[in-house]
């Protein structure tokens, strides 16, 4: 019983030992197993940073790239200047459309190089037998060009077709008739209405070109007054075109002859001959302007 109790002993002592030895081999894997997910957590966060920070790296360069893009850029203006308004027609032409005219009264403007006009008054007064009164009045815009409006061409396109359609407006303007000019810059048109003033029957006629960035409007009127009769409005609008064609040449030679070289030699194909009834405030100064005090002849 002693060996019994001795085995007994031995057996609980080496199961004690066992189980000490057990928990040990326990307790130190308990202990390697977080270190290993330790290591194998810092190995794996390396690896997932240094895949991200590639990846960020990536993305911000491609951010970088998309918002480097290049700047808007937009055609420059062909003419960079005008010639002198008052100086675009030759006296032969101031003759024949303002024979008595002195000189020309040149309109203020900030910028010379942008915009200019220039008019012309003539009366040729016989008294009672009745005078004979002309306007002419050569207004010139460039247009430069700009990355957030557009090119200065385009810009110039726009300008033109307002002032067409504006000539085409006149409040109180009657048979308004319209129709492209030939042989004129880019574009032309010619716009022709009666206008009755309390001065007499006014004849007007309005010639708007346009050649690359350079809008040419042309006013021209006249009228009889004390009883002479009114002007033939087909003398008139054949001496606006010759006049604008003049104007607009000046201005192609004040650059150089421009890329074209020559005005183009068809008509506008924006150009119509359909009148509209809206109001216009340039067009109808131009009809609107009183008589001056200086005498001139007939055209």
């Amino acid at each position: 019983m002693q060996r019994a109790a001795e085995r007994d002993q031995r057996f609980r002592r080496d199961e004690r030992e066992k189980r000490v030895k057990g928990l040990h081999r326990f307790l130190v894997c308990a202990a390697a197993v977080p270190v290993m997910l330790i290591a194998t957590g810092c190995s794996s966060d390396s690896g997932s940073d240094d895949g991200a920070g590639s990846g960020d790296g990536a993305q911000t360069s491609s951010a970088a790239s998309a918002s480097a893009s290049p700047s808007p850029t937009v055609q420059a203006a062909v003419y960079k200047s005008l010639p002198q308004s008052c100086k675009v027609l030759s006296k032969k032409t101031l003759e024949d459309l303002v024979p008595e005219a002195k000189s020309g009264k040149a309109g203020k403007s900030d910028d010379t190089s942008t915009r200019g006009s220039c008019s012309w008054s003539s009366l040729d007064n016989n008294g009672v037998k009745g005078s004979q009164f002309r306007w002419l009045n050569v207004s010139l815009l460039r247009f430069d060009s700009d990355v957030t409006r557009g090119s200065g061409e385009k810009l110039a396109r726009e300008h033109y077709e307002t002032q067409v359609q504006d000539a085409r407006s006149v409040s109180g303007a009657k048979n308004v008739k319209s129709e492209p000019v030939a042989g004129v810059g880019d574009e032309a048109t010619a716009v022709r209405y009666d206008l009755k003033k309390k001065e007499g029957a006014f004849k007007q006629e309005t010639v708007v070109a346009r050649v690359e960035n350079v809008v040419v409007t042309l006013d021209y009127n006249g009228a009889g007054y004390a009883g002479d009769k009114t002007p033939s409005a087909d003398a008139l609008n054949k001496l606006a075109q010759k006049a604008i064609k003049e104007a607009v040449a000046a201005v192609t030679k004040a650059n150089g002859g421009g890329s074209a070289g020559t005005p183009s030699s068809t008509p506008s194909k924006s150009a119509s001959k359909s009148p509209s009834k809206s109001p216009s405030a340039s067009a109808s100064k131009a009809a609107s302007s009183s008589p001056s005090k200086s005498a001139s002849k007939k055209s």
